[in-house]
């Protein structure tokens, strides 16, 4: 195999393994693409596997626009017991007899957390409260209350309807906007139908446009020469309406400086004409102007 040598940086669909962190994953990313310089769009919990969308070099700067897609995911939800973390990693905190819920109770359970909604974070979630985080205080000992949030639930397919031993379990087909606890969902339903739930399994199948067709284990990106599949250039062309610069106004971008408008209404990235991508612009008071410049 040829020597590796440091990746000039780009975005890397990753599908995530069960039992491992998302940080887990941006060390073992930092050895194989030899940087420190690496980041991840959007937590997935240890349990979790799927595409985890990571950003090696300049394109971790394009990650605060990945953050906010949309997410897909494939789950199972446990109805008769409701457990600590909402999910199978915690304590089971009580056991109930689901057997008497039918299939017509889960879908009505299931109507209410459609579409704009508010929910309620699992208390065992990142989300800080008075600079500590969550899980953190519950794992003290601590009750925590969080606040619920508005969020969007565009899909909620059930996939399938099993039972064995007193438990239903129920897979779904999720699409969500981005801080929905897929968690919360299942704990939510759970307490609906008065049996209590939980998450057993959870797989997320696509972040925006990035689905699982393109991601690739860390086992397999081990293998390559260099582990990122999607160079700057073209991951800026992937997340971003384009406009490609002349001479003139490349110069101008590159020294942070502004260009004039030409009607897109998001953020798009603008590429020098050797294909350089130079900078994401947004447009506003008649000037499009540099959210992030991507060059030197």
């Amino acid at each position: 195999m040829a020597q590796k040598v440091a990746t000039a940086g780009g975005l890397v669909v990753v599908d995530k393994a069960g039992g491992m962190t998302s940080h887990d994953v941006v060390a073992r990313m930092r050895r194989l693409a030899r940087t420190r310089r690496v980041g991840h769009g959007g937590t997935l919990d240890p349990m979790a596997t799927g595409v985890l969308i990571v950003g090696v070099e300049k394109a971790t700067r394009l990650l605060t626009y990945v953050i906010g897609s949309t997410k897909e995911y494939r789950a199972t939800i446990r109805l008769g017991q409701a457990t600590v973390t909402d999910d199978a990693e915690g304590e089971i905190v009580s056991t109930v007899d689901a057997s008497a819920v039918t299939d017509g109770d889960v879908h009505a359970g299931l109507e209410p957390l459609r579409g704009e909604i508010l929910q309620v974070p699992s208390a065992v979630s990142a989300i800080k409260v008075n600079g500590v985080r969550s899980y953190h205080r519950v794992r003290s000992g601590e009750e925590v209350a969080l606040q619920a949030r508005p969020v969007t639930v565009a899909r909620l397919d059930v996939l399938a309807v099993r039972r064995s031993s007193g438990w239903v379990d129920v897979d779904v087909d999720v699409a969500c906007s981005s801080g929905t606890y897929i968690r919360a969902l299942a704990r939510d339903l759970g307490a609906t139908l008065g049996v209590g739930g939980h998450l057993t399994a959870l797989r997320r199948t696509a972040v925006g446009a990035f689905t699982l067709a393109e991601a690739a284990t860390l086992e397999e990106l081990a293998e390559r020469e260099d582990p990122v599949t999607m160079p700057l250039p073209a991951a800026a062309d992937r997340c971003f309406p384009r406009r490609d610069a002349d001479e003139v106004e490349a110069r101008t971008l590159s020294h942070g400086g502004s260009l004039a408008p030409v009607g897109i209404a998001e953020p798009y990235a603008v590429f020098a004409p050797d294909g350089t991508v130079l900078a994401i612009v947004r447009e506003k008071d008649g000037r499009a102007r540099p959210e992030i410049v991507l060059v030197p």
